[in-house]
């Protein structure tokens, strides 16, 4: 028999160092045998009870887990609320990555600890500090092999990735087999969210808006007030925007679940995921909201939604005096200072496109007329000639505008719905655009000094169907900056689409890109290559 020294000042049936043939005698810890010395340690830094053995380098079982085969990543999903399956908590939550349910904690008690040891599974990750564990042994991994996993968790992006990915047209390969382009992935309705889904497809292919939110650090630094959850928007849709371009995806496709909670919550429930919406009423609110949360004021460029989308015009506008009223009584009226025309500045995000009124009758035929209108017959609303008139309560107003600054991206809404008390209705004009290089020269005031006016379509957002809730469906068309081709996407659906075929759909929602240099010159050696 051995002889075991005692160490000074160490009671009777305290824990003792052996020597290197015994085991450890306690049958409550963890076993390990090895030829080297193990010291017993517990540690308190995650509030819970962990033991785990300070070994030796030539034994560091963090580097040579027996388990790693066993993880399944085609069930890996992280699209979804990081809450707990069985407490609904989001605290210390943990994803087991071979069934890919979430667990809570790792300590003897809880959900994690009980559930690797019921149904023998045995490796885990933290969801926030994207640290790999082993259960029950209770011990960290690091290995290189699951590098894939936490990329997948939290995609990062270089800024030379995103100076190349305009264009980079390279399709990637997804754990499944399948293939897809990198910002071009279809999204889950979980219900009844194509209206959010297809604004995110949109907002997502703007590359200043993109860029920005590829890169965590643009926006993490942003102070707000306390209890402020606006900044919860920020965050959600950079994580979604990442997961969209993210080149080693694990499948073809993102839920936007957590985005879609998020505006559910900031919204106050004026959005939700059970109940069809106006994609243009999320537009608005989702822009300024966005542009409120990354400290925007009311200042020029202020934030990234404003250097993108906002430009400027002159609103004149003028009283017209009640019709009912004599004819000396108007006179007297025009004559008034109330009665002038007044000009006056104004920001904004988008512009409104008014449609004629759809034809009530059919044709000789019995068929439904759908009448045809070019898109700069609508701009026209907007070259400081022709006026409208808006209805008040007791007084009317005429108006007329004129720009004079025009954004990086221009976005066009073009009223297709009225509604009354009872019903929606829809007007099926077709709008004929061409997709590329329109010039918006006639719409800017004589004293604004605006050089560049040609724009290219880069996202059209179109409605199908009835317009009463429930009933239609959208679909987005957007251009791929890599490859220059055109895609739809309606949901998980993604396919090819050849351009002549978007000028035939009911547009509703119009992103524009401003023409840069390169763009001309790749115009002009198009068309004298085609001569």
């Amino acid at each position: 028999m051995s002889n075991v020294k005692k160490e000074p000042g160490t009671p009777q049936g305290e824990k003792r160092k052996k020597s290197d043939s015994q085991d450890t005698p306690d049958s409550k810890k963890a076993v390990v045998k090895s030829n080297s010395i193990h010291d017993l340690v517990e540690d308190y830094s995650s509030g819970e009870d962990e033991y785990y053995y300070k070994q030796e380098s030539n034994v560091d079982r963090s580097r040579s887990c027996p388990y790693l085969d066993t993880i399944n990543r085609s069930v890996l999903d992280f699209d979804f609320e990081k809450l707990c399956s069985v407490s609904l908590s989001h605290l210390n939550v943990y994803a087991c990555l071979v069934c890919g349910k979430y667990f809570q904690g790792r300590g003897r008690k809880s959900y994690a600890y009980t559930h690797s040891v019921e149904v023998n599974h045995h490796v885990f990750l933290n969801l926030y500090t994207l640290k790999f564990y082993c259960l029950p042994d209770n011990y960290q991994i690091i290995d290189s092999s699951l590098d894939d996993i936490t990329y997948v968790l939290n995609p990062t992006f270089t800024k030379q990735q995103i100076k190349h990915m305009d264009s980079d047209s390279k399709l990637s390969r997804a754990y499944d087999g399948a293939t897809y382009l990198p910002g071009i992935v279809g999204l889950n309705n979980i219900k009844a969210n194509d209206y959010c889904n297809v604004i995110l497809h949109a907002l997502s292919n703007v590359p200043p808006l993109r860029d920005y939110f590829l890169r965590e650090e643009n926006y993490t630094h942003l102070k707000r007030p306390p209890g402020d959850i606006m900044i919860l928007l920020t965050q959600r849709f950079g994580e979604l925007i990442r997961k969209l371009w993210n080149p080693r995806n694990f499948k073809a496709h993102v839920s936007p679940h957590e985005m879609l909670q998020s505006i559910v919550l900031c919204s106050r429930k004026r959005f939700q995921i059970t109940k069809q919406g106006d994609p243009l009423e999320l537009l608005g609110w989702f822009l300024n909201s966005l542009h409120l949360a990354l400290n925007g004021t009311k200042k020029r460029n202020s934030s990234i939604i404003t250097k993108t989308f906002q430009g400027e015009m002159k609103v004149f506008s003028r009283k017209i005096p009640n019709p009912e009223l004599s004819d000396e009584q108007k006179k007297e009226l025009l004559t008034t200072e109330e009665y002038q025309e007044t000009m006056t500045k104004t920001p904004f995000l988008y512009l409104a496109l008014d449609l004629p009124a759809a034809p009530l009758y059919k044709d000789e035929l019995e068929h439904n007329i759908i009448p045809q209108i070019p898109l700069s017959t609508l701009l026209a609303k907007f070259n400081g000639l022709v006026e409208k008139e808006y209805k008040g309560k007791r007084d009317s107003t005429m108006k007329r505008f004129e720009l004079t600054r025009l954004p990086p991206f221009l976005i066009f809404y073009i009223k297709r719905f009225t509604r009354n008390l009872f019903f929606t209705e829809k007007n099926p004009t077709i709008v004929n655009f061409p997709v590329k290089n329109i010039d918006l020269e006639e719409l800017i005031a004589a004293d604004a000094n605006v050089p560049n006016t040609c724009y290219d379509l880069v996202a059209n957002i179109v409605h199908d169907g009835d317009p009463n809730e429930g009933k239609g469906s959208y679909r987005a068309h957007v251009l791929h900056p890599g490859s220059k081709q055109w895609y739809e996407l309606q949901d998980l659906h993604v396919s090819d689409i050849l351009p002549q075929m978007i000028t035939l759909s009911e547009a509703y929602i119009q992103i524009w890109a401003l023409r840069t240099d390169d763009n001309k010159n790749g115009a002009s050696k198009m068309a004298k290559m085609e001569t």
